[in-house]
């Protein structure tokens, strides 16, 4: 084995150890739902943003705070209310009386992890406000342009059921989540285990950092070294250019789309120990990733098909690259 292969080989089994590290940290307190955790992390290795749409009471802040307590990184918290101005997100320029001059206080988006909880409560107005924030990476406030911490991530939780008092995403907020996860209810046992576990104290009082912010960073350089092959990387195109000519799609996924899925599929691979991207890494990312960027038509919505099944539909019928052998 080559010295690169050996190093490429170390770095993916580094991901790989600390990726189970931090899972295990996070079922501390979120019981049975591994494969939701492990495509937050997917997204923490990309710095991409996650949201999380499910109904109340499932566990979907408390899911976001776990993940935040697992990281040694600055934590805030914004709680989405029609009245909350973007200035209350982004920060004020203020006059300070004993200096005479005007300073800067950060707002609750200077932070590495951030959660907006109920995003669809605040008014568009303050929504857009985090779409710099969430592509660039820096807010602007009077004509000051101030950079935001590294790593930086946006969680976002969402109720999909209630509409009363909510302002819809638009498809350019949308298309900034990098992924869209819910957490479905716990099976019996599950349950079970989750008024047990938190019979005595809630476990993430006591939830220790597992990760640092300076680890994450390198470990997200190294998940850009796992091996893309052509075919695969076609693979990803064509599945994401077929959401824009499918019949039952008004608009397509877009090219931040498709790097999105790449990127994300790179993280996955690097999770699970390969230093090689496989066609069902894509699979797995294609629901998760694609389906919250597409709007589907209005006959499709009235036939009942949800764009989870209608994303599935599309990653059934692009074929897959296979290995050719001579």
């Amino acid at each position: 084995m080559e010295k690169a292969d050996r190093d490429i080989s170390s770095d993916i089994q580094r991901v790989k150890e600390t990726a189970e590290r931090f899972i295990q940290n996070v079922s501390k307190v979120i019981v049975g739902k591994r494969e939701t955790i492990e495509l937050v992390l997917v997204a923490l290795l990309c710095e991409g943003h996650v949201l999380i749409e499910d109904v109340p009471g499932i566990g979907k802040t408390m899911l976001a705070k776990a993940v935040a307590g697992s990281l040694g990184c600055s934590f805030k918290r914004i709680q989405s209310t029609p009245d909350l101005l973007p200035s209350d997100v982004t920060g004020i320029h203020y006059f300070n009386q004993k200096t005479s001059e005007f300073e800067f206080r950060p707002g609750p988006i200077m932070a590495n992890v951030v959660l907006v909880d109920e995003i669809n409560r605040a008014t568009p107005r303050t929504q857009s406000c985090l779409l710099e924030a969430m592509q660039e990476r820096q807010v602007t406030v009077d004509l000051e342009t101030v950079p935001l911490p590294r790593p930086f991530l946006v969680i976002a939780t969402q109720n999909p059921v209630e509409l009363e008092g909510t302002f819809p995403l638009p498809e350019a907020q949308l298309d900034r989540f990098l992924l869209r996860v819910s957490l479905g209810y716990p099976s019996e046992d599950e349950e079970d285990t989750i008024l047990a576990r938190f019979q005595e104290e809630n476990p993430l009082d006591s939830l220790a950092s597992v990760l640092e912010a300076a680890e994450l960073l390198e470990l997200q350089r190294l998940c850009r070294k796992v091996y893309v092959e052509e075919s695969v990387r076609r693979y990803v195109t064509a599945v994401t250019r077929a959401t824009r000519g499918h019949e039952g799609i008004k608009l397509g996924a877009s090219p931040r789309a498709s790097l999105g899925l790449h990127l994300a599929a790179q993280a996955l691979a690097a999770i699970r120990g390969r230093g090689y991207v496989i066609p069902d890494d894509i699979k797995h990312l294609a629901s998760p990733a694609l389906a919250h960027r597409l709007i589907s038509k209005t006959e499709a919505r009235l036939r009942g098909r949800s764009l989870e099944a209608i994303v599935g539909e599309i990653v059934s019928g692009v074929p897959v690259p296979v290995e050719e052998r001579s």
